[in-house]
């Protein structure tokens, strides 16, 4: 458009050179021809000039049809995707509404599963509180019942009680004239055993009498050796208590003998009382009983304690024990008693 423009103007300015051209004409033919030459050459420029403008203006043309074809083709362009794309929002509509379909029948399934799912927990919970009442009801009858059994069982504990509080009045009774039967008893054997005692001792007497030096010291050479070979260096592993050997089995004392010659106020030494060696066990006489001596004695005793250490006899616990003065904390040697 401005070389249109710029070609306007040079033709109006060529029409008023030429009326300027007309009024001089008067001027001398040199000035004439001159002016004349230059208005063709101006021409000549301005027909170049307006033939140049004429190929531009075609160019601009040319270009401007190949802007509106490239437009043509872009908007062509345009349109057609703007179809695909519309046909892909179709297919992709299509595919949502497809997929909302398929999500509302799952969600209809899901619902109706929910519903059965409900359906049978209430049904379960009917079972369960059904079951739990029985249970109750059973838990009831078995809580009457073990009442009605405690009842029962003290019942007939107060008679138990009852009958055994009889029973143990008649058995206090009974122990009652047991005990006084048995002290008359043992009065009666303590005065024979007295009366032995006493027969004993003069036999004894009357055989210690008769006895000769030679056989005592015979006698105390017996025991020395005995004695020596029965002492223990491991004496807490080799004695036993009479706990140990299924309980004393041998005779008791009577209690006021017991109280007479017997415990720690009553100490005597074993070497000059009659002595017997007999089923591999040392036994010596004293107070008219034979003690047999089941245990070695302890090492630390000493060699001759059976000559230089006083020893008395105390039942402690189990049994009778012999022990030695020198070691009253100590634990005793077991002994029988026999007659």
């Amino acid at each position: 458009m401005k070389r249109v423009g710029l070609f306007i103007s040079i033709s109006i300015l060529s029409s008023a050179l030429a009326a300027c051209s007309f009024g001089y004409s008067q001027e001398p033919q040199d000035k004439h021809d001159e002016k004349q030459g230059q208005n063709k050459s101006q021409q000549q420029k301005q027909q170049d000039q307006g033939r140049q403008n004429q190929g531009q203006q075609h160019q601009q043309q040319d270009q401007n049809r190949q802007a509106q074809d490239q437009r043509r083709q872009q908007d062509n362009n345009n349109q057609q995707l703007q179809h695909q794309q519309q046909d892909q929002n179709k297919q992709a509509q299509d595919q949502r509404r497809q997929q909302d379909n398929s999500n509302r029948q799952l969600q209809r399934q899901q619902q109706d599963q929910n519903r059965q799912a409900q359906d049978q927990r209430r049904q379960q919970d009917n079972n369960n509180q059904q079951l739990q009442r029985q249970q109750q009801d059973q838990n009831k009858q078995a809580q009457d019942q073990r009442r009605q059994q405690d009842n029962n069982n003290r019942q007939q504990q107060r008679q138990q009680q009852d009958q055994n509080r009889q029973a143990q009045d008649q058995r206090r009774q009974q122990d009652n004239s047991n005990r006084q039967q048995q002290r008359q008893q043992q009065d009666q054997n303590r005065q024979a055993q007295d009366q032995n005692r006493q027969l004993q001792n003069q036999h004894q007497h009357g055989q210690q009498m008769e006895r000769s030096q030679e056989q005592q010291r015979a006698q105390q050479v017996q025991q020395r050796q005995v004695w020596q070979q029965r002492g223990s260096n491991n004496w807490n592993s080799d004695r036993r208590s009479w706990q140990q050997r299924g309980g004393y089995n041998g005779y008791r004392i009577p209690d006021n003998d017991f109280r007479g010659h017997y415990g720690r106020g009553h100490m005597f030494r074993i070497f000059g009382l009659p002595f017997m060696y007999e089923g591999g066990y040392p036994r010596f006489q004293y107070d008219g009983y034979w003690l047999t001596v089941m245990d070695p004695y302890p090492d630390y005793w000493g060699n001759d304690w059976y000559e230089s250490d006083d020893v008395y006899v105390d039942y402690s616990g189990d049994g009778y024990y012999l022990f030695n003065r020198r070691y009253p904390d100590r634990p005793g040697v077991a002994i029988s008693i026999s007659f």
